[in-house]
């Protein structure tokens, strides 16, 4: 921060610049948390930048417990943003604040409450070291295990510290401070609070209430300053026993997240997050119907049964397998020396290793096993978002071409060209590929994937079957049965492109 060689750096020095002693001495996180957002609501600014989807919902509540200087807690499953957006509120913090430099607890040069600030400037006076504290070092983050200690928390006696000094082991001195004391004038987050012991739940309850803590039987006065939030599974946090009954009642605001409302909130996610834009010698072009169909696959697993609910699917597996899509992609345009790769549906389905270990299974799923769940879910996925483009769509003449024998096996390592070759011998298909968008001048890899697309939406609403075999070939219901030679015997007009 280049301001901060301009910055006052005695305490005399200090008391006679803008940082004035009644705005530093009385004004506390929370006070500047909510002076800060007020500001922003007044210019109209974005609150959280990046966090979309909650516009509507979960920011506004959050916005109304920092009004109301809340300790609030964020409920949602896995995969909602939580921990990203409590990590946003520092863009609410001052960009510099001024502590005693050298303390461990950045203390408040005008109301210090450590007994070495305390200290040092009874002896130093306006002549005390101040350091100044940027906003990215005011956060401290620790996630909630059962491991965690009271020393991890709050701190503990060092009786080495006691012994260089010549110190009584109970002297404030020898003190050495937690996560939480480190935290103070900034913001303190706990993720998972329910996996915290009882006993360290108590310590909190005790901060937050009394502004005091024991450690090691020794009871010490810290009034700390600092904002607290959490973040916990809903299960885990209403379950009796998981949390203590008054640091819940100690929370200001209970706020609950959620998934992606609507697919096109969950696109926009994807899109943001995904890493795409890459260093390559191939570009890439990612279809609509490809990120939708991706997307669409995350809110099945969902409401799937098979899927856990309590765990729920986060919004990391969109973003994973789009990852992957396009990662499958290049590969075969690099293989393949083409100027632009295009994911096809052959490669979503490549894409299980980035699904499978999103999804927690029920007993049910995990019976089929995880690979069967992924692919089913992958081809109702397609089917959903074949019929926002194609439904009502005559497709009788793609349909009549399998049933008359047809069949086509693809392969995800063949080249655009060789694979649209195969496709145009399909009657109507290519034709239909303007419903997608597509232009006549458009790449081979675009249109082999347009028209993939087409077939895996068939076999979707079992139109055509598909299998590892004979790959795309006519329902075996709809195949009308020969005669079994002499007059009658049809001819066989099956047609085989491998």
């Amino acid at each position: 921060m280049k301001a901060t060689l301009e910055l006052p750096r005695s305490l005399g020095a200090l008391r006679q610049s803008h940082y004035s002693e009644i705005k530093l001495g009385t004004r506390s996180v929370k006070d500047e948390l909510r002076n800060n957002l007020i500001c922003k609501i007044q210019r109209g600014e974005a609150m959280f930048p990046g966090i979309l989807g909650f516009e509507d919902t979960v920011v506004p509540q959050v916005v109304n417990a920092i009004l109301s200087r809340h300790n609030f807690i964020l409920l949602g499953l896995r995969g909602q943003a939580k921990t990203r957006l409590i990590r946003l509120l520092t863009c609410l913090l001052d960009e510099a604040v001024p502590y005693v430099e050298g303390c461990e607890i950045h203390d408040n040069p005008y109301r210090p409450i450590c007994r070495r600030c305390r200290d040092l400037i009874a002896t130093e006076g306006d002549d005390s070291p101040i350091a100044w504290l940027e906003r990215e070092h005011r956060y401290v983050e620790k996630l909630a295990t059962p491991d965690v200690t009271i020393a991890d928390m709050i701190g503990d006696i060092d009786p080495i510290k006691a012994a260089r000094r010549g110190q009584d082991i109970s002297d404030e001195l020898t003190v050495h401070y937690g996560l939480l004391p480190r935290a103070n004038r900034g913001i303190f987050a706990i993720n998972e609070l329910p996996d915290l012991a009882g006993k360290i739940q108590v310590g909190l309850f005790n901060i937050m209430q009394e502004g005091d803590v024991q450690i090691k039987g020794y009871p010490m006065r810290l009034p700390l300053d600092v904002m607290l939030v959490f973040t916990a599974n809903p299960e885990d946090y209403t379950a009796r026993g998981k949390i203590i009954t008054p640091l819940k009642d100690r929370i200001g605001s209970e706020i609950r997240t959620h998934y992606p409302a609507t697919l096109e909130q969950g696109i926009a996610i994807t899109e943001q997050e995904a890493w795409l834009d890459r260093q390559s010698t191939v570009a890439v072009r990612v279809p609509d119907y490809i990120r939708q169909v991706i997307e669409q696959l995350a809110f099945l697993a969902r409401e799937d049964k098979r899927v856990d609910k309590r765990s729920g699917v986060s919004q990391r597996l969109p973003i994973s397998a789009l990852e992957n899509v396009v990662s499958n992609a290049e590969r075969r345009a690099l293989k393949s020396r083409e100027q632009i790769a295009v994911p096809r549906i052959l490669d979503v389905y490549s894409a299980l290793p980035a699904v499978t270990g999103k999804l927690e299974l029920e007993y049910e799923g995990e019976l089929k096993g995880g690979d069967t769940v992924a692919r089913e879910l992958i081809r109702t996925s397609v089917g959903k978002i074949y019929d926002q483009y194609f439904e009502g769509a005559n497709m009788a003449q793609i349909i009549q071409w399998f049933d008359l024998g047809g069949s086509l096996k693809l392969d995800e390592n063949v080249d655009s060209t060789t694979m649209v070759k195969q496709l145009a011998g399909i009657q109507g298909l290519m034709e239909k590929t303007k419903t997608l968008g597509l232009s006549a001048n458009e790449p081979d890899a675009v249109r082999a994937s347009a028209a993939e697309f087409i077939l895996e939406g068939l076999h979707a609403h079992r139109r055509i079957s598909r299998n590892e075999e004979r790959g795309y070939a006519a329902e075996e219901k709809r195949r009308e049965p020969r005669e079994e030679g002499g007059r009658g015997e049809r001819p066989n007009f099956r047609r085989q492109y491998n």
